[in-house]
């Protein structure tokens, strides 16, 4: 089978032919059709997540899936051979730069009837990390006030969506080339992060999503109304997300003071930082797939790429300029 290999930390992203997956009984196999291409990718890659993710190389590489039931395993009930599928596989499960793989069926969905494959291909982890964040932990209600960095990109813009979708009045930053395109998704208020300093600009806001960490994060806590909360996915990790890993005690201890700084200033402020790693569900897959199929979200495919070019593809996602997502597609 074919599949992207990361061999070793910090080195290439090679093709290379792998062992078939092996199918548990709870498991499904899928032809893999789509993959979503995720900055997550290339940090895992180049180790930068090795502390806390301790992954076994060689590592086929990839997070985001669409494609077809092959076959299921013996205990699999809610799914067959030919249904159209998607999910973002368990953490200790990825590999959808592949040919084929094997999903736990707890964390797989039927693919949205309205979308193609590229488009269910390029939402499981920007969708499961939306909702996570302003749904599960946000508790996002109608008439709150939500400001959504980086709202052209996977995460916001699928989030800026939800958080509309949800009652709230959107804030994003962008740049100048994608105000028109934040504002079409739904942003109620949009601020250019090159010319513009949002912490001037706004105040009293209950939730903040941060995919950009340091001096951004700092600036954001500062735009939280008292008890209000940030909401973090590009670090520092906390010692909740420490425990909730069941990492070593002293691995808790060197988190904990990764994260002690911003959490110290968070509570000078009377507001609450989290630090978000998003987990696989397939049961909040199924609540997106009916926003999608509603017609309450859709999907943004900034580019596809062809299953050879992986790549280059991947290599292409710090470049920037992609609105959305990118994704490789193997029909």
């Amino acid at each position: 089978m074919r599949a992207f290999v990361v061999e070793k930390y910090k080195g290439p992203l090679q093709e290379s032919n792998v062992p078939e997956p092996t199918v548990g009984e709870q498991d499904v196999l899928v032809q893999v059709q789509a993959a979503g291409l995720n900055m997550l990718d290339e940090k895992i890659r180049a180790g930068e997540f090795k502390q806390i993710l301790p992954y076994r190389l060689p590592l086929i590489a990839g997070n985001d899936v669409a494609g077809t039931v092959i076959r299921v395993g013996s205990k699999v009930r809610a799914f067959k051979s030919g249904d159209e599928v998607y999910a973002r596989p368990g953490q200790d499960r990825i590999g959808t730069f592949a040919e084929r793989i094997a999903i736990a069926e707890a964390d797989l969905a039927l693919k949205p009837a309205t979308i193609s494959m590229e488009e269910a291909g390029s939402l499981p982890l920007v969708a499961l990390t939306a909702w996570q964040a302003l749904v599960e932990r946000g508790n996002v209600r109608p008439g709150q006030k939500v400001l959504i960095h980086a709202g052209a990109g996977g995460v916001g813009s699928i989030a800026i969506q939800l958080a509309k979708h949800l009652g709230a009045t959107v804030a994003t930053t962008a740049s100048a080339s994608n105000m028109d395109f934040v504002r079409e998704l739904g942003a109620d208020i949009v601020i250019d992060y090159r010319s513009q300093d949002f912490e001037q600009l706004l105040s009293g806001y209950d939730l903040v999503l941060d995919s950009l960490g340091g001096e951004n994060l700092e600036k954001s806590l500062r735009v939280l109304k008292p008890g209000g909360k940030a909401i973090g996915i590009a670090g520092p990790p906390d010692p909740a997300f420490a425990r909730e890993a069941g990492l070593n005690p002293v691995l808790r201890l060197a988190i904990s003071g990764l994260s002690a700084g911003i959490r110290r200033q968070a509570r000078k402020l009377g507001v609450s930082y989290q630090f978000l790693f998003m987990r696989a569900s397939g049961d909040q897959l199924r609540q997106i797939t009916a926003l999608i199929d509603d017609g309450a979200l859709r999907p943004v495919v900034g580019r596809v790429f062809p299953f050879g070019q992986t790549v280059e593809a991947l290599e292409g996602l710090e470049k920037g300029g992609i609105r959305g997502k990118a994704v490789v597609s193997n029909p």
